[in-house]
């Protein structure tokens, strides 16, 4: 006997056609895919645990789109299971200003994620799935459950295909998460056409030897039964994510159903009119819902959800009673503080202390602090060793039958896979709890990873990327690991910090930053070689993202620069004061944070009268909003020993005075306006 009757048929229905009225009023967008997932988003929901009036709640299920295109379906779910979209809402669809933009974004409500590139919201649904696995072996007690969910996605062969997803699967696998279950929407078409054009590998063969379940739902459009009857089965596995292949056909119902037409254009007027009588509606109404649906999902889904999320918050009273500290401590996770304090945990240095690597200095921060920030939670794209990235107590994040670890542990061994890395990053940070992670690689490989890096960015999810080797000072691996470009590029993403701090003080100051921001992520730019502590530095001036490290009244130029730079420049300014040339040197480890300083204390940093030049062993593209000259390597590194290289292009205290010598004649008898100066 079937678990489903007329009424699941009328709900289905009716999701599949507020998702054409859609399109169909914005005349953009993508019929096809919501007209083929509507019984499967069906059945999935119908069985999620859910709260609309507490969207955030941290036991829901969570459902990734990571098929984004797709996304008016998403918005007809939100609206049919009570969620704040009304029917003017989905009326402005893909609208400036919309609460139904035309691709999923996670500040809209009940969207976990932002969705859009392919292959990005499955590897983020990974993310998801760590951070509750982490969660439950964190604090679950025999006694009390406080985290349980599952993480839902659906993907198409576009996911499939990019390469991220192949990264984040193989991990997902290894790590054998139970908790996550993916359906794969096998219709056979993309934009090119049909699928057997560039993509005929068997899916299910790859994913079986990833380690995942697969199971196969043979007809996606109508058979409820088998789509249910497979998710219940992939919820008894325990110990491998699930991949449900669903074959489906794109554009269900339409006169083009199966077509690559349907995928990304809206339905002909006549279509839209035969679909709705097909699916019993008056074709010439749109925006329809049947009262019978909104007091279906009422009673099956959002009163027993609200019902479950208030016995949660209950429990969760009972588990601060039984276990005070642990339940404080997860309280303020969930309101998204830091301990108070933490910082002093930061270390400081002065000139006395010893020249030591910036990468070095980051993973004494990390061990000084881990300790007060369970939330803190990081890896390295296997290279843990170079990037130093693990503190000394650091329990892996594995499965227990490994022997490896635990899935209590906050390391995670992600092997090589930045881009996988920064996707799934994004997912633990979305996940909520208050999770803080982060993720070590070389500075050059995390351009391997902009697609996710972009859309930490987009989203305000607070990752951060220790970026090691930060410059041609990595040395004899040469140019194809040396970053030239990487910085320039990143600095242009809004709401992204780019720290490249400069001794210890900077370091600390850079994690400070990072890690009390609560919606932008940071690369954290740290260099191989050994680097003097310096004269004037201190967390609290680096935290402003530009100071002034020495002065000198009456300047003739003021030299700015970062990270390895900064001592050079220190030094270059003593051989112009020989030459009775006064320098400033300003050190300016990251350009964000110091444009949210006030226009006077900018001025301050880079006042009028005196030309400023920048110095940096990076590319020049960027520093014309602070200097007026720049000195920076416009072309590809080389191989050799790192001294050699600095020597070679003239980043020595005698190269830097000598252009600087020559910006200062340049300006001589010029009045000098600060490039901070702007008419808007």
């Amino acid at each position: 006997m079937s678990a489903f009757s007329d009424i699941d048929k009328l709900a289905i229905s009716t999701l599949r056609l507020l998702s054409v009225d859609q399109v169909e009023k914005a005349n953009s967008g993508h019929p096809g895919a919501p007209l083929g997932l509507a019984p499967a988003a069906h059945v999935i929901w119908r069985q999620m645990r859910m709260n609309p009036k507490q969207p955030d709640w941290i036991n829901r299920d969570r459902f990734v789109l990571s098929n984004g295109h797709s996304v008016a379906l998403l918005y007809s779910l939100l609206h049919l299971f009570g969620y704040d979209y009304s029917i003017e809402d989905l009326k402005q669809f893909r609208q400036y200003g919309s609460k139904c933009p035309g691709h999923p974004e996670s500040d809209s409500p009940g969207i976990d994620i932002t969705t859009g590139p392919l292959g990005q919201g499955v590897s983020n649904a990974v993310g998801l799935a760590i951070a509750q696995a982490n969660l439950a072996a964190t604090y679950n007690k025999p006694d009390y459950t406080l985290s349980d969910s599952f993480t839902y996605v659906f993907l198409g062969d576009g996911c499939l295909q990019e390469g991220v997803s192949s990264e984040a699967s193989s991990l997902a696998g290894h790590l054998q998460l139970g908790n996550l279950i993916c359906f794969y929407d096998d219709n056979q078409i993309t934009i090119d056409g049909n699928t057997n054009v560039s993509f005929t590998e068997d899916v299910c063969m790859r994913y079986e030897a990833y380690g995942w379940e697969v199971l196969h739902v043979e007809n996606g459009n109508e058979d409820l039964d088998a789509i249910l009857n497979a998710l219940e089965q992939a919820k008894k596995s325990k110990d491998k994510p699930t991949l449900i292949k669903m074959t489906t056909t794109i554009g269900y119902g339409s006169l083009n159903a199966g077509s690559h037409s349907v995928h990304g254009s809206p339905l002909k007027p006549d279509d839209v009119k035969q679909l709705k009588k097909k699916f019993g509606f008056n074709p010439d109404e749109s925006f329809v819902v049947p009262q019978e649906v909104y007091d279906f999902y009422n009673k099956t889904v959002i009163q027993p959800g609200m019902k479950a999320c208030e016995e949660w918050h209950k429990t969760f009273e009972g588990y601060c009673s039984t276990y005070p500290e642990l339940g404080s401590e997860l309280k303020r996770r969930l309101a998204y503080e830091l301990p108070e304090g933490w910082e002093k945990a930061l270390p400081t240095f002065t000139p006395k202390d010893s020249a030591v690597a910036t990468r070095k200095l980051s993973e004494g921060v990390l061990q000084a602090i881990h300790s007060y920030l369970p939330e803190l939670m990081g890896g390295s794209a296997d290279l843990t060793s170079s990037n130093l990235t693990r503190w000394k107590e650091a329990v892996d994040f594995q499965p227990p039958s490994t022997g490896l670890g635990d899935y209590s542990g906050k390391y995670i061994r992600y092997g090589v896979r930045e881009h996988g890395m920064g996707a799934i990053m994004n997912g633990i940070a979305a996940f909520g709890a208050g999770y803080r992670p982060y993720g070590g690689t070389f500075l050059n490989f995390v351009s391997y990873a902009s697609g996710a890096v972009r859309l930490s960015a987009l989203s305000g999810h607070p990752v951060i990327w220790v970026a090691t080797h930060d410059s041609i000072g990595l040395g004899e691996d040469g140019p194809t690991h040396q970053p030239i470009e990487t910085l320039a590029h990143f600095r242009a993403m809004p709401n992204m910090q780019v720290w490249r701090p400069a001794d210890g003080n900077e370091v600390s100051a850079a994690y400070l930053a990072s890690l009390t921001k609560k919606s932008t992520p940071s690369i954290i730019a740290l260099s191989r070689q050994n680097l003097p502590q310096l004269e004037g530095s201190s967390i609290e001036k680096a935290s402003k993202g530009g100071y002034v490290l020495q002065d000198v009244a009456n300047a003739d130029i003021t030299l700015v620069s970062t990270g390895s730079e900064v001592s050079i420049s220190v030094d270059a300014a003593k051989v112009l004061a020989k030459k009775n040339i006064k320098a400033r040197v300003v050190s300016l480890p990251d350009f964000y944070t110091f444009d949210q300083q006030s226009e006077e204390y900018q001025l301050s940093v880079f006042p009028d009268g005196a030309p400023i030049m920048s110095i940096e062993v990076l590319a020049t593209s960027g520093w014309a909003k602070y200097a007026h000259e720049s000195f920076g390597l416009d072309r590809f590194g080389a191989s050799g020993k790192a001294s050699d290289l600095f020597k070679a292009f003239e980043f020595t205290p005698e190269g830097i005075a000598k252009r600087a010598e020559k910006t200062v004649a340049f300006y001589k008898n010029q009045q000098v306006i600060s490039p901070l100066h702007k008419p808007f």
